[in-house]
């Protein structure tokens, strides 16, 4: 089962007290833009095999909103950060890198 650790209230929290949020870091387009880029932020997500980075919400705790650095393939949690990053820490980055040594970064 996957467990994150929420970075506001510090609770180690499971799954089943989570709920997903999809792709985080995902670039908004505003009034203006065209058609397909509109299309391309409702639509198209990268979906990654490998580390992945994710919204959450801790739904059945504080209730706040949450980002995760994590693998798909073996679920393993490199860490999370407050909603309100732009990007993810430059500690995790760095995390990630030591354990994937042939990731290519996050954008």
């Amino acid at each position: 089962m996957l467990t994150l650790q929420c970075p506001y209230c510090g609770v180690q929290a499971e799954e089943t007290e989570l709920a997903p949020g999809g792709e985080a870091h995902l670039k908004r387009f505003g009034p203006g833009s065209s058609d397909e880029e509109f299309e391309g932020y409702l639509f198209n997500r990268k979906n990654p095999k490998g580390v992945h980075f994710e919204r959450w919400r801790h739904a059945y705790g504080c209730g706040k909103w949450f980002l995760t650095a994590r693998c798909t393939n073996t679920l393993e949690v490199f860490g999370t950060y407050p909603a309100q990053t732009t990007e993810p820490p430059a500690d995790l980055l760095a995390k990630i890198k030591e354990k994937r040594p042939g990731w290519e970064g996050w954008k």
